[in-house]
C-alpha cells in the first residue's frame, strides 16, 4: 500500500492557519485510522530526529503539544511510541483557527458611549499593533437602519473566529424599582453577545460600559470582573483599555 504522507505543523504559539502552512512542516505522518475525536498515525521521520525536537521535549515535560494536520485540523498529542513510530492525537480546538481580529459589538442607542469606545479601541489597537507579532485588525457588524437584527453567515463567522469580542454594554434604559431595577441594552448587542457567549472560549469576551449615574441596576450579562470594564469618561477609557486588551490577549503570546 502506498504511503500518503500528511504534513503536520507544530503550534508553539498563536499563528493563523493561513500563515502556519506557509512555513516548512515539522512532521510527516502516515494516517492509520481517523476517529471522531482522535487520529492514529505513523511518523515518517527518524526516531532520533523526533527526540531532538523542541515539541518532543515539551511533550516529555507534560506540556500540551498541539499540531495542525493538513486536511484534518487541530490536534494535541496524546501518546508517542518511539519504537513503533506510532503517534496518537486527540482532536483539539486550537487557537490557530482564529483570525487576528478584534470584533466590536457596538450600540447606536447612546452616542457618547458608542463614539468613545470606537475611538479608544482604534487607538488601543494601533498602540498594541506596534509590539504584536501578528497584525491586528478591527471588525464590527453593520447595524440595520430599521427592522430586526439578523446575523449573516459572515457575521457569525467573524464572531466565532475573532481573538476577542468587545461588547458595548452601556445601559440605555432600566425597568423595575430602585431596589430591583434591571438595566436594558440595545437589542442588536444582545443578539451578538448571546451568540458569542455560546461559541467563544472563556476570556475571549470583554464587556465595556460607560457609567450613567441616572441608570443604576443589574446587568443582563454577568462575566468575571477581569472581563468587564466600566469607565466614567473617554479619557478614563483611553487609559485603561490598552492594558486590559493586552492582558486578555496575553494567552496568545502575541506581544514581543
Amino acid at each position: 500500500m502506498a504511503i500518503i504522507a500528511l504534513k503536520a505543523w507544530y503550534l508553539e504559539r498563536y499563528e493563523p492557519i493561513r500563515e502556519v502552512v506557509k512555513r516548512p512542516h515539522d512532521l510527516r505522518l502516515n494516517k492509520n485510522s481517523l476517529l471522531k475525536t482522535g487520529l492514529r498515525a505513523d511518523f515518517l521521520e527518524e526516531r532520533l530526529d523526533v527526540q531532538s525536537t523542541v515539541w518532543f521535549q515539551r511533550y516529555l515535560e507534560g506540556e500540551a503539544v498541539e499540531f495542525y494536520i493538513e486536511g484534518s485540523g487541530g490536534y494535541a498529542i496524546a501518546n508517542i511510541d518511539l519504537v513503533s513510530h506510532e503517534i496518537y492525537f486527540v482532536k483539539q480546538d486550537v487557537s490557530a483557527r482564529l483570525d487576528p481580529t478584534i470584533y466590536l459589538c457596538f450600540q447606536s442607542e447612546y452616542e457618547p458611549a458608542r463614539s468613545a469606545l470606537a475611538q479608544a479601541l482604534e487607538r488601543a489597537i494601533a498602540k498594541l499593533g506596534k509590539k504584536s507579532r501578528v497584525p491586528l485588525s478591527l471588525q464590527s457588524s453593520p447595524r440595520p437602519a430599521d427592522g430586526p437584527m439578523r446575523l449573516s453567515s459572515t457575521q457569525l463567522r467573524q464572531i466565532r473566529k475573532c481573538l476577542l469580542l468587545i461588547a458595548d454594554t452601556t445601559a440605555i434604559a432600566r425597568v423595575g424599582g430602585d431596589e430591583d431595577a434591571s438595566l436594558l441594552l440595545g437589542s442588536n448587542t444582545c443578539v451578538e453577545l448571546g451568540f458569542a457567549l455560546q461559541t467563544k472560549r472563556p476570556g475571549e469576551i470583554l464587556l465595556v460600559s460607560m457609567e450613567r449615574p441616572n441608570l443604576r441596576g443589574t446587568m443582563p450579562f454577568d462575566l468575571p470582573n477581569h472581563q468587564q470594564l466600566q469607565y466614567g469618561t473617554a479619557k478614563d477609557l483611553d487609559r485603561s483599555l490598552p492594558q486590559i486588551l493586552e492582558m486578555l490577549l496575553q494567552r496568545f503570546n502575541l506581544f514581543v
